[in-house]
C-alpha cells in the first residue's frame, strides 16, 4: 500500500528528501546508537554523497543529526554552529565503498566520554534509511520502530532473559536479529519494539553480567 508519505515525502528542512531529511536521520540513528551527541565524528561519505552533498545540504543534515536536531526543525540550516555549541568536533572524508554499496552511504566513527561505535547507514529515497552495520556487525534498522541494541557475551538464555523483560512490559517485538563473533564471544542484538522501551526494562537488562552495553533507539518521526 502506498501512504501519502511515499508520494509527498517527509515534512523537512532542506532541498532534498535522500540528501537532506534521509541524512539527518542517520545522524539521529548513529547519535541514539552512540549514546548521546559525540564529542568527535569522522563521517566518510559514499557515491552521491560525497559526488553532491555538499550541494544539497547533506554534510549540514548529518551534523545536525548528531546534534539531535530533527528532520523538519529549523536550526538544521544552522546545524555547523549548533554542532559547535554541543561541543562537537567533526570531520568529513570521501570513501569508495564498492559498486555494490548504495550511492546514498554514510560510515560514522563516532567518540563520546571514551565510548566509540562505527556505524554505517544509507539513505534509500523519501527520507527512509537503512543502518547495515554497526562495529563491525551487519543489522537492518531504519528508524521505524522503538529499538534497542545490545552487545553482550555470548551465554545461553541471554534472548529469553531480554525477551522476558520485554513481556513484564508488555511490549510486543516486531523484529530480532542476533549475530556474534564466535561461540561464548561478543554477540550484537537488535530488537525493533511496537511499543517505547522503558527506563525500568533498559535498567533491568543494564543489571545483567553479561552486559557490554545496551542502548535505546526511540522511534524516529
Amino acid at each position: 500500500m502506498v501512504s501519502l508519505f511515499d508520494i509527498l515525502g517527509p515534512v523537512m528542512v532542506g532541498p532534498s528528501s535522500s540528501h537532506t531529511a534521509g541524512a539527518c536521520r542517520l545522524g539521529l540513528m548513529a547519535r541514539a546508537i552512540l549514546g548521546g551527541t559525540p564529542e568527535r565524528a569522522m563521517i566518510r561519505l559514499h557515491g552521491s554523497f560525497a559526488a553532491t552533498g555538499e550541494g544539497h545540504g547533506t554534510h549540514r543534515a548529518l551534523v545536525g543529526g548528531l546534534v539531535g536536531i530533527e528532520p523538519d526543525d529549523l536550526r538544521l540550516r544552522e546545524a555547523y554552529a549548533e554542532a559547535e555549541a554541543a561541543g562537537l568536533s567533526w570531520s568529513f572524508a570521501t570513501v569508495d565503498l564498492g559498486d555494490d554499496a548504495h550511492p546514498n552511504t554514510a560510515v560514522f566513527d563516532l567518540e563520546r566520554e571514551g565510548e566509540r561505535v562505527h556505524v554505517r547507514g544509507a539513505s534509500i529515497g523519501g527520507g527512509r534509511i537503512e543502518v547495515t552495520e554497526i562495529d563491525g556487525f551487519p543489522v537492518a534498522l531504519g528508524g521505524d520502530y522503538h529499538t534497542l541494541v545490545v552487545l553482550a557475551h555470548d551465554e545461553p538464555g541471554t534472548i529469553a532473559t531480554i525477551a522476558g523483560i520485554f513481556a513484564k512490559d508488555g511490549v510486543n517485538l516486531a523484529t530480532m536479529r542476533v549475530d556474534r563473533t564466535g561461540r561464548h564471544k561478543d554477540a550484537l542484538m537488535t530488537i525493533e519494539a511496537d511499543e517505547p522501551i522503558s527506563d525500568r526494562a533498559l535498567a533491568e537488562i543494564r543489571a545483567h553480567r553479561w552486559l557490554r552495553w545496551a542502548r535505546r533507539i526511540e522511534k524516529i518521526a
